[in-house]
């Protein structure tokens, strides 16, 4: 095995600048940061022209097409990191050669399936329902993220006035949209309206809804018109993102059926989650879902809110010490907190000794007459 890198490690975080592809990046940067010291720079990859839209296998020089922003080296002899993390198709001519041209000093994490062969790679973390495996395939189910208890606690409190004022219980409504196996329909939108807008008012919640990039506006526009009226907050795209402080504060998470980093993050967080059909169907998803409910994780939505419990998903931090250990580097242990002292007691003042006094003898018994005898018959 070779040398295991010097610490602080130095990890490139790349995407193409998707927000979902960027989450799993950082998120899996990030965790592998809690474990060691880090040095974690995110790079957002991008193509002149129409270069970026070509197989992998069809960009042949990638290092002349590259746009200055994209911040990777392009000459001999520069900097590269001990860790690169990427994922998306257009990180794919990188994530080959990166290796190769660090001269073997860059560990090359690749996520999601890369739809190439596994061994061009030090490590690809796919998701399992994608069914890939290898000696160098590590499947976690659904994708890295970035939700942590301390980051849920922080976000809360940016709303917490907000929210702290809203009745029990408390729906998040996670929404996506179209996808190449999905779609929201505003049919379907009015039907998922109506099915969260019954038991709300009839339990008497609140609804805290928030919407994707990917969300159809027409259906966005029909949703918020007929649950404004609930209690609570409905996210229109303006002004802080209160995702993070939704899944702090919900009761009960729904998530549509189309997003594996939404619904893994849901389940992160170890409350009740419950997934909505939309539009479409896809194996993969079906198999993801259905590896959900194996964990105890998510159930379908059916028109009313219950809850259980179970361990939150957590194979973001999983993914992190494969890698380390992988890569050779220890982890160190928790510090364990000194045990706090009980206050010594204080000293009590010596109780004065009694004086013993002589025992009293008691008074000699009288001696009893004896009884006269009977005569005999």
């Amino acid at each position: 095995m070779a040398e295991a890198p010097k610490l602080p490690l130095k990890i490139w975080a790349v995407s193409d600048g998707r927000a979902g592809i960027e989450a799993q990046v950082v998120g899996l940067s990030d965790a592998i940061a809690r474990l060691v010291p880090c040095e974690v720079t995110v790079k957002r990859v991008g193509w002149r022209g129409r270069i970026g839209r070509l197989p992998w296998w069809l960009n042949l020089l990638p290092k002349r097409w590259l746009t200055p922003e994209s911040g990777i080296p392009t000459g001999k002899n520069e900097e590269w990191p001990d860790v690169w993390v990427a994922a998306g198709r257009a990180t794919l001519p990188l994530s080959i050669r990166a290796k190769r041209w660090s001269g073997g000093k860059t560990y090359v994490v690749q996520i999601q399936d890369p739809r190439v062969p596994a061994h061009m790679f030090d490590l690809v973390i796919p998701p399992k329902h994608d069914r890939l495996t290898g000696d160098n395939v590590l499947p976690i189910s659904g994708s890295p993220h970035r939700v942590t208890p301390q980051r849920l606690a922080a976000e809360y409190e940016a709303f917490k006035d907000v929210i702290d004022a809203l009745p029990r219980p408390r729906v998040a409504v996670l929404v996506g949209g179209k996808s190449k196996a999905f779609d929201l329909s505003s049919e379907r939108a009015a039907q998922i309206a109506h099915s969260i807008q019954i038991p709300l008012e009839q339990d008497g919640g609140s609804l805290l809804m928030t919407f994707s990039r990917r969300t159809p506006d027409p259906a966005r526009a029909l949703m918020a018109a007929r649950l404004r009226h609930l209690p609570g907050m409905v996210w229109n795209g303006e002004g802080p993102n209160p995702y993070f402080a939704f899944l702090a504060a919900a009761d009960y998470i729904l998530v549509t059926e189309d997003s594996t980093n939404m619904a893994t993050e849901a389940a992160s967080t170890g409350k009740p989650v419950f997934v909505l059909k939309l539009d479409g169907h896809s194996l993969k998803f079906r198999l993801f879902h259905e590896e959900l409910e194996r964990m105890g994780a998510a159930r379908p939505y059916g028109g009313a809110f219950h809850g259980w419990t179970y361990d939150p998903v957590d194979e973001t931090d999983r993914a992190a010490r494969e890698v380390l250990a992988r890569l050779g580097v220890e982890i160190p242990e928790p510090v364990a907190e000194a045990p706090v002292e009980a206050a010594p007691k204080p000293k009590r003042k010596p109780r004065a000794k009694k004086v013993e006094e002589a025992p009293i003898e008691a008074p000699a018994p009288k001696p009893r007459k004896p009884r006269a005898a009977k005569p005999k018959a």
